[in-house]
């Protein structure tokens, strides 16, 4: 967890610094795919025209998506920041389901969210300045462009960050199972590469409507210059310059031609207009442009403007105002456009799915692979491809055949490493039997010589007028004492017999049958005390729920489990006298818990890692860890439980067998 304390600043930092750059990409190219008129973006035009500079207004757009990457992180990866910070032994199997959900649905919530916000303030921004509609859809294209990529380029920086969190949640639990609905490569792949083709389909049809549109400004431009350059309009009054401007044939019925002298203006349509934008082009740059003056920001209208002076001697501005708009070619660059991205993105889906289909074979062999037991049958997996899809299916191959390999290998050394296990386990039984039968047949022993004591003395009575009936009746007490006490030995002896004799024979049965609690810990009890009474270890048994509770399955095999996991509880104290063992039966829900806690060493973080994947002792030359992989292995497929520890290095360490009701 040490590695993921620095994510959360990694994260924060390359999606801020990625919207800076962001800001100045739109700063450069908005300009461009727009028609911003030349001149326009000069900050002292800005000054007369704006109320803030483009500067300042990037500025505010950068700093308003600086902070609407930082809440959209903070309220979407809020789990995630929470998950990082805690101590991973306090983190619990749901908070992990919690962290790989949002991690995996992290991507599209950004992208959507910050377009809808996007979309929202641009609309409204838009509404509120109320454009004409080719402005707002420009700009909502541009816009949208810019933020679409900016939400994929996240997603794919990031990236190694969520799989750094993703793999961390193994640390915790290696046996996560993903329940949720898995997701289709074909669809990640098909989500990650649509957006680019897309905005790169509107900006080259913005760059090109943009080019086409100034090209045809540019001749409407030149047919107007050219009819007002043979026309001498100085000193002129107004009613002769209109008639002048009368003579000059319209180029499309939408132009009007307009005259502009202090605060009055005549055009020669009803609905004409002169911007402030405008008037403050003409002002600054008529003679740069040769006379050619611009509508405001991305709105498609161009003029021709001369300035001169009425007879009267006031200074007028007199031209001719017309429409970069075409029609035709806007739908002609929206079909196209249409058209290229339905072709793209049906490509897109059948390259996809065919990617997809040749993982899909190699991930459904290794299925069928994990479910079979014998690989004997399975086939070759067909090289389709000279790619990375060729390369894994040759990966796959080899390790099919390697998997062969070792099943054949385990299948050959399986039987002996059982049949040691048996044997060490048999071994340990009948020390255990050897010494708890010794104390009753020793203790029958002394009472067969009091026995005979007292039967001499019986027969030296009999007959001898000093020893009265009472004495009598005082010999036959001291037999029922001696009688009952040897047949408690007897019947202890015989509980002993009957719980090996189960244990002894339970690799070669598989009867099921059903026990309760207390037959369970009872046999525990019975065949551990030997080896606890040597290690002087005591065991506290503690029954936390209904005794007469029965459970299913052979109660020999549970047996096994349950004292290979105290002798191992027993070894960790590594000879150390005086110590304990809780061994606590309970029920949680629907499910059986039985614990078995000692408070020795804990094991070591090497050790955890390994536990159930395969055979591993901390008992050096002394143990196989074969034990424990089998009792492992009986719990999952004798009783369709699970065994799983708690353990802490100077503390101790706790199993907990899982048993379904």
């Amino acid at each position: 967890m040490k590695d993921l304390k620095n994510i959360k600043r990694n994260i924060y930092t390359k999606l801020i610094i990625l919207e800076i750059c962001v800001v100045y990409l739109m700063k450069l190219l908005v300009p461009l795919l727009s028609n911003y008129p030349p001149n326009s973006e000069d900050p002292k035009f800005q000054k007369v025209v704006e109320l803030l500079s483009h500067n300042m207004q990037y500025l505010i757009l950068g700093i308003f998506g600086v902070a609407l990457y930082a809440i959209f992180i903070t309220i979407l990866l809020r789990k995630v920041f929470i998950y990082i910070k805690k101590d991973k032994k306090q983190v619990t199997f749901e908070e992990i389901q919690n962290v790989r959900s949002t991690c995996f649905s992290f991507p599209k919530k950004i992208l959507f969210v910050q377009l809808a916000v996007i979309i929202t303030v641009l609309v409204i921004l838009f509404s509120s300045m109320t454009p004409d509609l080719h402005l707002i859809f420009k700009f909502l294209l541009v816009y949208f462009s810019f933020f679409i990529v900016t939400a994929i380029v996240s997603n794919i920086l990031i990236k190694n960050d969520m799989e750094k969190i993703l793999i961390s949640t193994y640390d915790i639990n290696t046996h996560y199972v993903n329940t949720k609905k898995q997701s289709k490569f074909s669809n990640e792949l098909i989500y990650n590469i649509w957006p680019f083709f897309v905005v790169v389909i509107i900006s080259i049809s913005l760059l090109g409507y943009s080019k086409t549109s100034r090209a045809i400004g540019e001749g409407t431009y030149y047919y107007y210059k050219l009819y007002m350059d043979e026309l001498d309009l100085n000193h002129s009054s107004i009613d002769s310059i209109k008639n002048s401007l009368n003579n000059i044939p319209l180029k499309t019925e939408d132009d009007y031609y307009f005259i502009k002298y202090g605060d009055n203006e005549i055009f020669s349509k009803a609905d004409g207009n002169l911007s402030q934008f405008f008037i403050s082009y003409a002002d600054m740059y008529l003679e740069e442009t040769e006379g050619r003056v611009y509508e405001y920001y991305g709105v498609e209208e161009e003029g021709y403007v001369q300035k001169i002076t009425l007879d009267d001697g006031t200074e007028a501005y007199v031209g001719f105002k017309y429409s970069i708009t075409n029609n035709n070619l806007i739908s002609y660059f929206m079909t196209m456009s249409c058209i290229a991205i339905v072709i793209y993105i049906i490509i897109l889906i059948l390259w996809s799915k065919n990617i997809s289909q040749n993982i899909k074979q190699v991930a459904d062999r290794l299925s069928k692979i994990a479910e079979q037991k014998d690989l004997s049958n399975i086939g070759v997996l067909p090289i389709t491809s000279n790619d990375e899809i060729g390369q894994l299916t040759i990966a796959f191959n080899k390790i099919q055949q390697t998997s062969k390999k070792n099943i054949d290998t385990i299948k050959s050394n399986q039987s002996q490493l059982v049949e040691q296990e048996r044997l060490a386990s048999l071994g340990q039984m009948i020390g255990g039997i050897a010494h708890n039968l010794k104390t009753p047949i020793m203790s029958i022993s002394g009472i067969t010589e009091a026995l005979q004591n007292l039967t001499t003395e019986l027969d030296n009575s009999i007959g001898n007028p000093i020893v009265t009936n009472e004495d009598f009746h005082d010999i036959a007490k001291d037999y029922y004492t001696w009688i009952s006490k040897i047949k408690e030995h007897t019947e202890y002896m015989s509980d002993i017999i009957t719980a090996v004799k189960g244990q002894a024979t339970k690799l070669s049965n598989d009867i099921q049958s059903s026990f309760t609690i207390s037959e369970l810990l009872k046999r525990v009890d019975i065949l551990m005390k030997h080896e606890l009474k040597n290690a002087i270890v005591y065991l506290n048994i503690k029954v936390n729920m209904d005794e007469s509770i029965v459970i299913n399955g052979d109660v020999n095999i549970l047996v096994q489990v349950i004292n290979n996991m105290i002798s191992n509880a027993i070894q960790a104290y590594q000879g150390k006298p005086e110590q304990t063992i809780e061994l606590t039966a309970y029920q949680d829900n629907s499910n059986i818990i039985i614990s078995i806690q000692d408070h020795a060493s804990g094991l070591p973080k090497k050790i955890q890692d390994k536990l159930f994947k395969e055979m591993v002792t901390t008992k050096g030359k002394n143990g196989t860890g074969l034990g424990l992989y089998m009792s492992y292995s009986t719990i999952k497929g004798n009783f369709k439980g699970d065994i799983t520890f708690e353990t802490e290095e100077g503390k101790g360490t706790t199993f907990y067998i899982i048993l379904p009701m």
